[in-house]
């Protein structure tokens, strides 16, 4: 049995940069989208909160609508391509990915497979929230994922 559960989120401000990217294309759209946040981050009247993250929708043809980001001390204005969001507050599902990245898909099939067999409804919004990974071993790695329920 995965060690899914369901937790209460509170809403969590965030900044991001909103792209759609191709399946294929997701790890070179993170890179990019990271870098151009941080390059834009010590311009924002905000404190970055240290825990990246990213905020996705189901795929439609192949493509992710994503918000790679940054949670944060609070909203601020529009930089460009950097603009404020938000992690969603309410009921959702929740598993711990101990490991490198590569296991993500992996991650999301256990965590959706077991809100299929609890047969709890999606929202349709998930996220990823990551620990430090600067110079930390693959193995040493966790991300929280996170499914809101309708």
């Amino acid at each position: 049995m995965p060690d899914c559960k369901i937790v209460t989120t509170e809403r969590r401000p965030t900044a991001v940069v909103r792209v759609k990217a191709k399946m294929s294309e997701l790890r070179e759209v993170q890179q990019a989208s990271r870098a151009r946040l941080a390059e834009v981050l010590p311009t924002l009247d905000v404190s970055p909160l240290g825990h990246t993250c990213t905020l996705w929708r189901p795929p439609v043809d192949g493509v992710l609508d994503m918000e790679p980001g940054i949670l944060v001390s609070g909203p601020f204005s529009a930089v460009d391509d950097v603009v404020p969001s938000e992690l969603p507050g309410g009921r959702a599902a929740y598993f711990l990915l101990r490991g490198p990245f590569d296991n993500l898909p992996d991650a999301w099939k256990t965590l959706l497979d077991w809100c299929a067999a609890e047969k709890l409804a999606l929202a349709g919004v998930n996220w990823e929230i990551y620990s430090p990974y600067e110079n930390v071993e693959p193995d040493r790695l966790e991300t929280a994922l996170y499914a809101l329920l309708a």
